[in-house]
């Protein structure tokens, strides 16, 4: 059994951190010159930021997110956007860590959770409310002065106490029902189609800038241990079905970042919740990703399993989902795709690390381990998923119930053995596992021992 790396960091995939920051200036200048696109309707931003502009205006940038009007939003969008952006190979040094911006990050925060609010369709969460406003009052504006009264009159010079009196118990049996024009009406200050979709466009420009956030180390650790921003995360991904793409992409490649810190009993701590997300149901989140058809997604996904596997705390949570995962992740290894045999390999290298049943029925099905051979076979491009993936053979191996099991491929063992010096140390300690049984095939690799 292969021992969990010393260093921390997460042995499923190469811990990098994925794919590159968006909010180019030079792409979104590109973008602009196009005939066809107007530069005004562009998010992203076109103007350089000196880097002590964030510790001069700091407290601006978090009050124009949270004023809610669209030209503040639409700038302090812009403008972390800019300051949110690093070249992969750039180490520079002005990166803008959260912690210099107090309340930058629930600000952000709160752009996407506004969104999530109004997200789902209106007529799916319209609810039957009563209309409380003006109960104790005889006449409510609302109409109902008319039935308190009898009369189609809007004048009642002569009330008298009676008439009072039954106006009260009219109002009081009506009370339960909505009144007509409350149905007929969404509200003064709903959304109309315009308003959702930017708001839709500013949840994605705060996640892109969270996403951005997450590949600077000066952040990582106040993102990981932030309950709202990571209930927030996991929310998105919940609804990844019916939520905007783009703002999934982001927040699944924001967690993929922060997932070697990741602990997910924080959402059973003290800490404030604002969602309410459960350990349960941050796994169902990530099974839904994982068996989710968009590549991206699921390769995502898989690499996520594999980082968080690897602290002993998560173990708990993610094991009794262990049988459909490693399912999931055999089946990923057929794919034709290399970022999705790595991610596999990646995730079931740190997966049969800590569950023996997981082992166990890889070794029993066939199929599992021919797709681990012909990665090996292939060979993939990337040496260290050939290495990874010859570890978890010799992890099989070194159960004794796999090794019946596993007898059958002798002889693909030892082809590998003779054919490929990289990995033969590895299918060595194999061959030798499996010659010391009885029935063994291979005559040859009994001699390399001299047995």
């Amino acid at each position: 059994m292969q021992k969990r790396e010393a260093s921390g960091k997460p042995s499923g995939t190469p811990a990098g951190k994925r794919g590159r920051p968006q909010g180019s200036t030079q792409h979104n200048m590109a973008v602009a010159a196009m005939a066809d696109i107007n530069p005004a309707s562009l998010l992203g931003p076109s103007l350089q930021v000196h880097s002590t502009f964030a510790d001069q205006n700091n407290k601006r940038l978090v009050f124009a997110l949270q004023s809610g009007l669209k030209s503040e939003l639409t700038w302090a969008l812009n403008t972390l956007t800019l300051l949110s952006f690093k070249e992969k190979d750039d180490v520079r040094k002005d990166a803008t860590p959260l912690a210099k911006i107090p309340g930058l990050l629930d600000a952000l925060l709160q752009v996407i959770d506004d969104w999530r609010d109004i997200a789902l369709p209106k007529e799916l969460i319209k609810t039957p409310r009563t209309r409380s406003i003006g109960v104790n009052a005889t006449v409510t504006g609302f109409g109902n002065e008319y039935k308190a009264s009898g009369s189609n009159d809007v004048s009642h010079p002569n009330i008298g106490s009676a008439s009072v009196t039954d106006a009260s118990v009219q109002k009081k049996s009506a009370k339960s029902q909505p009144s007509e024009w409350w149905l007929a009406e969404d509200g003064l200050f709903n959304l109309d189609d315009e308003g959702r979709a930017e708001r839709q466009q500013c949840a994605v420009a705060a996640s892109n800038i969270l996403r951005n956030f997450s590949f600077m180390p000066e952040n990582e650790v106040i993102m990981g241990q932030h309950r709202h921003c990571l209930e927030t995360i996991f929310q998105c991904m919940e609804d990844h079905v019916t939520e905007d793409e783009e703002l999934v992409t982001n927040c699944l490649e924001t967690i993929v970042n922060l997932a070697p810190l990741l602990d997910l009993r924080i959402f059973s701590s003290n800490k404030p919740s604002y969602i309410k997300i459960t350990e349960k149901r941050a796994v169902q989140a990530i099974m839904g990703i994982l068996g989710s058809s968009v590549k991206g997604w699921h390769c995502a996904a898989a690499e996520l399993i594999g980082r968080v596997i690897i602290n002993p705390d998560n173990e708990p949570f993610l094991l009794p989902s262990a049988p459909q995962i490693y399912k999931r992740l055999v089946d990923l290894l057929s794919f034709p795709i290399v970022d999705a045999q790595a991610a596999a390999v990646g995730a079931l290298y740190n997966l049969v690390e800590v569950n023996m049943d997981c082992r166990l029925k890889l070794a029993s099905e066939r199929w599992a381990v021919d797709r681990l051979l012909k990665v090996i076979r292939a060979p993939h491009p990337v040496p260290e998923v050939c290495r990874k993936a010859a570890i978890i053979l010799e992890s099989l191996v070194s159960e004794p119930q796999n090794r019946p099991h596993l007898l059958a491929y002798e002889n693909s063992f030892a082809e590998i053995l003779f054919s490929d010096g990289k990995h033969s140390d590895t299918f060595a300690r194999i061959l030798y596992e499996l010659t010391t049984k009885p029935n063994s095939k291979v005559a040859t690799a009994r001699g390399i021992w001299g047995m």
